[in-house]
């Protein structure tokens, strides 16, 4: 049975030895996959595998769910901490001070220690929460989804975790911005959305003095710009922008997009997917997006789902002609969303 990765479920049966495209062997022959052996063949990009025909006694077999995850004390500490930290570090330069690059690693290297072998990325996120304002949680989300991106991108550890800590940076223009402005929960007015895209530009002026470090600075500077130009505050386009600033932006889109603010509220994780896939036609940077939603469809196995149609289920099975419309396990009967394109995912949550 030759079918796509993103249709392998936890159970399978390779028939036939995995390797990537540059020969490296992945997984024998014989091997019964769990998570992290089709979250690895992800990651590999493997396209292909060869697995033993899904039946037992000549009945089809059922798809498997997945463990579903949420995070423990010592991520839930460090997630917290690393919040209380930002607050602080915005405060400081809010009164004029300046970053203190030790505060700073203090508080998100024990993070990413806290989840480094983590693979379940949207269990995370479902269960990494904060009540503190919005900036804060979005600084610490944008830290960690841009070190997991990085790490899927193979760069490693060293770089990753600076890139990390750009995105846990990006945003320390805002310490900048009157809260009136920040926090306002109806329209902007056209000065004060100028007002706000200025963040970007006080980042990188704050970045700059406190650690004179210029790619760090170039990132809070950056990480609104896009491949085609419509973005702020300069209008950088495609190779104008540095790699790292294309690799924030993608996080700082997705956790916007994943969280409460005081003028809009959150979306589902996979809707916001599918909005990134969009963005990538034009205005962010294709290849790093894909990366992003390959790694991150597989971590919808085995969550709650609830249906437009008030049903409720489980996804059981993605969809590789569709990733954002996988197969729903209701009741032990399977729903096809790819065949139903009247019924849409409104919320994903984990128990």
């Amino acid at each position: 049975m030759h079918i796509h990765v993103l249709q392998l479920i936890v159970g399978d049966k390779l028939i036939s030895d995995s390797y990537n495209s540059l020969g490296l062997h992945l997984l024998s022959s014989g091997t019964i996959l769990d998570a992290g052996d089709i979250h690895m063949l992800n990651r590999h990009n493997v396209e292909y595998v060869d697995i033993l025909p899904r039946t037992t006694t000549g009945a089809e077999h059922e798809p498997s769910e997945a463990p579903v995850r949420k995070a423990n004390a010592l991520q839930l500490s460090s997630f917290n901490n690393s919040i209380i930290a930002i607050k602080d570090i915005f405060t400081t330069v809010g009164e004029g001070g300046l970053i203190d690059n030790e505060v700073v690693e203090s508080a998100f290297n024990p993070l990413i220690d806290s989840f480094q072998e983590e693979k379940d990325v949207v269990s995370l996120l479902l269960s990494l929460t904060s009540q503190d304002d919005y900036t804060y949680q979005h600084s610490v989300q944008v830290g960690m989804l841009s070190y997991y991106i990085a790490k899927w991108m193979n760069k490693s550890e060293k770089d990753a975790l600076y890139i990390g800590k750009a995105g846990y940076l990006h945003d320390i223009g805002k310490s900048r911005i009157h809260p009136d402005i920040l926090n306002k929960p109806a329209k902007l007015t056209n000065d004060e959305y100028n007002e706000i895209q200025k963040h970007t530009i006080y980042g990188y002026e704050i970045i700059k003095s406190s650690m004179n470090d210029n790619t760090l600075a170039l990132v809070a500077l950056q990480h609104h710009e896009r491949m085609d130009g419509s973005g702020y505050p300069m209008r950088k386009k495609s190779t104008e922008i540095h790699s790292h600033s294309l690799i924030i932006s993608i996080a700082d889109v997705y956790s916007a997009m994943i969280c409460n603010r005081v003028y809009q509220e959150k979306r589902d994780l996979l809707i916001v997917l599918k909005e990134l896939h969009r963005m990538s036609f034009g205005q962010l940077d294709p290849k790093i997006t894909q990366v992003f939603i390959r790694n991150m469809i597989p971590n919808f196995i085995g969550k709650k789902v609830s249906l437009s149609d008030g049903r409720v289920g489980r996804i059981v099975m993605t969809n590789p002609s569709d990733f954002f419309r996988p197969l729903i396990n209701i009741n032990n009967e399977f729903l096809d969303l790819s065949q139903l394109q009247d019924v849409e995912i409104t919320q994903i949550a984990i128990e």
